[in-house]
């Protein structure tokens, strides 16, 4: 019988190891899997790569991770958030390092990792720093940057609903990133707020299929 259900937060990041990468979904707070960072600041890993779509906002999630030094580098696009200190203060020291990849770009190098692909070209970020020591190639006349594929060790992910397969549904803005990059770990670990039986998600409203997560674990809001 499949049953991707975990019982706590720490059985669910359990096997995550130092130096992993990890996906963080969420777009500011929105679709933040907070409950899963602050697990793995129990568990006591260090070194990690972030990739999310900014580098913590506040004192919660990401931010936290990065405050209690578990954080080597993040893998962004937006740095800077509505609360940024904790980021900026620790970049300013030298703490952890960023590196810049523009919104669409991130998302589609996820999304080439989860189908499997070498990697494609793009013309965003052509001509400017972002590009320096990449490939590029003219296209009709355009210049193109490859860009390769963003894997995860770990994917953390947050939805609305699941079921024991973990199948997963989202709800409004939480969608976000957290669909590409359930499909771009090595291991995907999904909080939900409701784990419902199997049945219950209707099919046409599954966004994330059971086939890409891993772990299931129930969370208060």
């Amino acid at each position: 019988m499949i049953d991707k259900r975990v019982k706590n937060l720490a059985a669910a990041v359990a096997g995550v190891k130092d130096g992993a990468v990890v996906l963080c979904g969420g777009f500011g707070m929105v679709g933040e899997p907070i409950a899963l960072t602050e697990a793995l600041i129990e568990l006591g890993v260090k070194n990690l790569v972030i990739v999310a779509n900014n580098a913590g906002t506040g004192d919660t999630g990401i931010a936290q991770l990065i405050k209690e030094g578990c954080v080597r580098k993040v893998i962004c696009s937006y740095p800077r958030t509505a609360d940024p200190h904790v980021f900026e203060e620790a970049y300013k020291a030298g703490k952890v390092e960023l590196e810049l990849v523009p919104q669409g770009t991130l998302t589609e190098r996820m999304r080439a990792a989860g189908a499997g692909i070498g990697g494609f070209y793009t013309p965003t970020a052509a001509g400017t720093r972002l590009a320096q020591g990449k490939e590029t190639r003219s296209i009709d006349g355009k210049t193109y940057v490859l860009e390769k594929p963003l894997k995860g060790d770990v994917a953390l992910i947050a939805a609305f609903k699941g079921d024991r397969w973990g199948n997963l549904v989202y709800r409004k803005s939480a969608r976000n990133f957290n669909p590409v990059m359930a499909a771009a770990a090595d291991l995907t670990v999904a909080q939900v707020t409701e784990i419902v039986e199997l049945g219950a998600l209707d099919p046409e409203a599954i966004v994330t299929p059971g086939i890409f997560v891993d772990r299931v674990v129930q969370v208060s809001q």
